[in-house]
């Protein structure tokens, strides 16, 4: 795990320059112009290439058990995908089932990827149930021995993982008195389950029903309510899968408001449409159904990339959750009981520094930062990871911005047998992957230890997520009345029977001589 990075051009979310990079142990050890090269090191020639921090996917399902069946891409799958495409740590969802214990879910996924990891990966846990025993156990785990600082709460999958909105709001307060994040899984459940049923009732059964039943005003909906209710909750927010332009200008609209939102759109919505939904092969359709669904607009791909250069969305993830075609056609008569998910870990660097970089609307500056930077920042583990800087974890990406290459099924390392980016031409490529300074991908060819990855907890209290909300509070403050005792006047206190003395009551008031019907209001 010794090496030196020699020629290379280093890019930080904040500077490029050309410099040398002195790996040992796993850890960056010096950064200067030229450094002679001591025996023993391995020499990674990068003349004429990018030198990037490994990006970081937040946002996976590796081996989910979802819809009856499990994700294809297991913990060593997934994170061989991973650095394939240039990511060097991934955050995968604990999912407990309704009513189980957190703890027990925990164990469960670290039994899972402990022993298959070949990258440095990290927890987040959803909450799919609510009672006083699930908020104790958040603040168990989010002690350094579990390592948990962010929550997901669903507000889609009726019956499975949807939390009402009262327990969505009370789990929220939990997360800010941890000073943990909530994030959050923005669609109107309810309305879908009543728009499924309607939808099947009426003979539509194909994969068109899927994103018709989840029209994006749905989306735009939940994201609106979410934020709200996190402000009210005075809790900072982070909204997974960001898939629409309304979703978009609901988080653009509170974050104007001064509330602290994270929107992440994903490399699924970045490259790709709803157009898919409606093609006349079924089997095609069905391997781009995920929920929130593709957007049908298809200007909305640029349009998502273009506000993430303008920073109203922050960071890129991909919602990795692979289900192959056998899989797939489970729903062969049900779009309802379609496995949801699609790939995307394995090509997102690629799929964001084409539509980004290569098409002008981000530097490369911007791309560390909305694939690697802006994630190690919101979950607290900036600068181990997201920047290559002495003292940092020595995850690095030897990234060539002048090669193409062509997405592909045949060449993908996912466990499925189609890929929803299938013949697309992407430009940047990931030459030689470094993971704690061990050489994981080169030349085109994997040369990972299944395992070798480490378990990175996650601590609370993210300054970038927090800093502001004491500040917020207090300007939040329920606002008391101090007054005098209040007493009734006799008449309104007991008012006398007699008509009589009514009518000498009204006369003491202003009333002018127009009457009643001539006070303007």
């Amino acid at each position: 795990m010794s090496l030196l990075i020699k020629n290379g051009t280093i890019v930080n979310d904040d500077s490029m320059f050309k410099s040398d990079v002195l790996v040992l142990d796993g850890k960056i050890v010096e950064i200067s112009p030229s450094i002679e090269p001591l025996p023993g090191l391995e020499i990674v020639d990068a003349t004429d290439r990018l030198v990037i921090p490994g990006g970081i996917d937040p946002h996976t399902h590796m081996q989910l058990p979802f819809m009856g069946e499990i994700a294809k891409d297991d913990f060593h799958r997934g994170t061989e995908a991973a650095v394939a495409g240039g990511t060097t740590m991934i955050i995968d969802f604990v999912i407990p089932t309704k009513g189980e214990s957190l703890l027990v879910a925990y164990d469960r996924w670290r039994g899972w990827a402990d022993p298959k990891v070949v990258c440095d990966y990290g927890l987040s846990m959803a909450i799919t149930s609510w009672g006083p025993e699930v908020a104790k156990e958040m603040e168990m785990v989010t002690k350094a021995d579990y390592g948990i600082n962010s929550f997901k709460f669903f507000l889609a999958y009726a019956g499975v993982f949807m939390v009402r909105d009262e327990e969505f709001y009370q789990g929220m307060i939990q997360c800010a008195k941890l000073r943990a994040l909530a994030r959050v899984h923005a669609e109107n459940g309810a309305v879908i389950a009543e728009r499924c049923e309607h939808l099947l009732s009426s003979g539509i059964t194909g994969p068109e029903g899927h994103t018709q039943s989840r029209p994006e005003e749905l989306e735009a909906e939940a994201t609106f309510r979410a934020c709200t209710m996190a402000s009210q909750a005075n809790c900072p927010l982070y909204v997974v899968h960001v898939m629409s332009k309304g979703a978009a200008a609901a988080i653009a609209h509170h974050r104007k408001k001064g509330a602290v939102v994270f929107g992440e759109p994903i490399a699924a919505g970045l490259a790709t449409d709803g157009s898919h939904y409606y093609h006349e092969d079924w089997l095609h359709a069905a391997r781009y159904v995920m929920s929130p669904p593709l957007s049908r607009d298809p200007t909305t791909p640029n349009a998502l990339m273009k506000l993430l250069a303008a920073g109203e969305l922050h960071l890129t993830a991909t919602d990795n959750c692979t289900f192959d075609c056998h899989q797939k056609s489970l729903g062969k008569d049900d779009f309802t009981k379609i496995p949801n998910g699609v790939n995307g870990v394995e090509d997102r660097m690629s799929v964001v520094w084409d539509k980004g970089v290569h098409a002008g609307i981000i530097d490369p500056m911007k791309f560390v930062s909305v694939t690697s930077t802006m994630a190690a920042k919101i979950f607290n583990c900036y600068p181990q990871k997201g920047r290559i800087a002495v003292g940092s974890d020595a995850d690095i990406v030897i990234w060539n911005d002048k090669a193409t290459r062509v997405i592909s099924k045949d060449t993908h390392h996912h466990a499925i047998d189609f890929n929803i980016f299938e013949g697309m031409q992407v430009h940047g490529v990931p030459e030689t992957t470094i993971c704690r300074g061990r050489v994981v991908w080169v030349n085109g060819q994997l040369r990972t230890v299944q395992g070798a990855g480490r378990f990175v907890p996650l601590a609370p209290d993210s300054q970038i997520v927090f800093s502001a909300v004491d500040n917020r509070g207090k300007a939040l403050e329920p606002v008391k009345v101090e007054r005098a005792p209040y007493e009734a006047t006799s008449a309104l206190a007991a008012p006398d029977a007699n008509a009589n003395t009514v009518v000498k009551t009204l006369a003491r008031t202003a009333i002018p001589p127009g009457g009643i019907s001539s006070i303007q209001f």
